[in-house]
C-alpha cells in the first residue's frame, strides 16, 4: 500500500467503547481515512474485551499501515478500578502497535485539548467544533464522542511531530501564543 509520508492512528482507549481515527497527512492537509468505535458492552469477560481491543487495533494497523500510534493516557480519577481498566485497554492497544513495530506516544487529555483548541480546559464540544474546522468534516452529531476524541489525539500528535503547536511556557504570555497559533483558538 503506497501512502503519504505520515499516517497516524489515534486511539481513545476504553473497555466498553474504544474510539479510533486514522489520519493521512499530505503536505499540510489532514485527511480522515477511517474513524469509529469498537463497542464492547455486550461482552462480560474482561479478557475477551482486551482480546478484541488487541485484534481491532492490529487490524487497523494492518489495513492502514500507520507510521505512528497516538493514544490518550488514562486520566487520574477517584475510581482506581476504572483507571486500571483504562490502563489495560491502553496497554493492549500499545502492545498491538509494538507487535507491528509501530512506535507510540501517549498524551494527557488536557494536552490534547490544548493542542486542538488552544485551551487545556476546553469542553468536548469545543474540541469537536475545532476538529470540524481542522479536518473539514462534520464531527458533532456525526461521530461518537469516542471517535472524535481519537481524532483529537491524532491531530495532537500531528501538531507535536510537525512543531505546529507549542504551548506557552512559563514566562511567555498568551498573547504570544495567540500570535503563533491563530488558527488554534476557538471562535
Amino acid at each position: 500500500m503506497s501512502h503519504s509520508p505520515l499516517r497516524i492512528l489515534g486511539i481513545d482507549p476504553g473497555t466498553n467503547f474504544l474510539g479510533y481515527g486514522v489520519l493521512d497527512v499530505k503536505g499540510k492537509t489532514l485527511h480522515v481515512l477511517e474513524s469509529g468505535v469498537l463497542t464492547l458492552t455486550h461482552l462480560s469477560s474482561s479478557s475477551e474485551k482486551l482480546k478484541r481491543i488487541f485484534e481491532r487495533t492490529r487490524t487497523l494497523i494492518l489495513q492502514h499501515e500507520p507510521h505512528e500510534l497516538a493514544i490518550e493516557a488514562p486520566f487520574f480519577g477517584k475510581n482506581i478500578q476504572s483507571m486500571l481498566k483504562l490502563g489495560r485497554a491502553q496497554g493492549v492497544s500499545i502492545a498491538a502497535a509494538l507487535s507491528q513495530n509501530i512506535p507510540y506516544t501517549e498524551y494527557a487529555p488536557r494536552r490534547i485539548k490544548q493542542a486542538v483548541t488552544g485551551k487545556g480546559g476546553a469542553t468536548k464540544d469545543q474540541v469537536a467544533a475545532m476538529l470540524e474546522h481542522i479536518l473539514k468534516i462534520p464531527v458533532r452529531g456525526e461521530l461518537s464522542e469516542d471517535a472524535s476524541d481519537a481524532l483529537g489525539v491524532a491531530v495532537c500528535h500531528y501538531y507535536q511531530l510537525t512543531g505546529k503547536f507549542s504551548a506557552p511556557e512559563k514566562g511567555n504570555s498568551w498573547s504570544s501564543f495567540i500570535k503563533q497559533n491563530p488558527k488554534r483558538l476557538l471562535p
